[in-house]
């Protein structure tokens, strides 16, 4: 593939993410990480920082863009010129509701398609809300996520 889009709040970038966005930069030349400005959700960190997170945290990969969006992602995806979406699967629950996504994106633009990438198991149960937790209560994020996001978040706690 060409172009892919791995889409997502991003708030913060944890390793699962950077996991999931080495093994699409593995199948695709392009790999477009799609940062939603999504105004309903109560983020932490503001479109802006999720950005400068994201790019300092994949400044060892190559072929990787970081685009801020809001509006539909299928719509995105193709001024994109994504041929798909990679989404990361944790079980069961992340499975059925990514399922339910893809038949939607399907209905809305047939061209694109949805690669589901289960996670390892040493990121499968990492996300960006335990992410945030844990530093909160002080505990120790290193193995969750780059150093960038650590330092992001003593800032802001």
């Amino acid at each position: 593939m060409k172009t892919v889009l791995l889409p997502g709040s991003f708030d913060p970038v944890t390793n699962g993410h950077l996991d999931l966005l080495s093994r699409a930069s593995c199948i695709a030349e392009r790999v477009v990480v799609a940062v939603a400005k999504n105004d309903t959700k109560n983020t932490l960190f503001d479109l802006q920082e999720r950005c400068v997170l994201l790019a300092q945290a994949t400044e060892h990969l190559e072929g990787i863009e970081i685009i801020p969006f809001s509006g539909l992602l299928v719509d995105f995806a193709k001024e994109q010129g994504a041929q798909a979406l990679i989404r990361g699967i944790r079980g069961a629950t992340d499975a059925d509701y990514e399922i339910q996504l893809s038949q939607v994106n399907k209905v809305l633009n047939p061209q694109l398609e949805t690669v589901l990438l289960a996670t390892t198991c040493s990121t499968g149960f990492i996300s960006s809300t335990i992410v945030k937790e844990v530093f909160k209560h002080g505990g120790d994020i290193s193995q969750l996520a780059p150093t960038c996001v650590q330092n992001a978040l003593a800032l802001k706690y």
